[in-house]
């Protein structure tokens, strides 16, 4: 039997709609010739992590849970990426954030050894 998942009740959910919230607030403090370039595909990677917890969590399958786990993780290191070149291009300190981005990853990955994939 598959167990269920209220991604609302999910602490990674909680935490990944609040990291949102701060890539929000750095992106809109950026340049506004990068709106349609790296503010617009960070704010879309930071959207992607809950995105597809939510949507994971709706599947029929752990297994299935899991993969859009693996997405949302995969979009953070994406994130990641771009938080990294945002340093380097506009000087901009991004260590805070990054940091508060691994400890979402090491959380996601967390729960997702926890889901049983039989």
């Amino acid at each position: 039997m598959v167990k269920t998942h209220n991604f609302r009740e999910l602490q990674i959910w909680k935490e990944s709609i609040a990291f949102v919230k701060s890539i929000y607030e750095l992106t809109s403090s950026m340049d506004s010739s990068e709106k349609f370039g790296l503010t617009s595909q960070m704010n879309r990677c930071a959207v992607s992590i809950p995105s597809n917890i939510a949507e994971g969590s709706g599947r029929s399958s752990e297994k299935e849970f899991i993969r859009f786990l693996d997405i949302a993780i995969s979009s953070s290191y994406e994130l990641e990426t771009q938080l990294i070149l945002v340093c380097e291009i506009y000087d901009i300190s991004t260590e805070p954030i990054i940091d508060q981005l691994t400890i979402l990853q090491k959380k996601i990955g967390a729960f997702k050894r926890t889901l049983n994939t039989n």
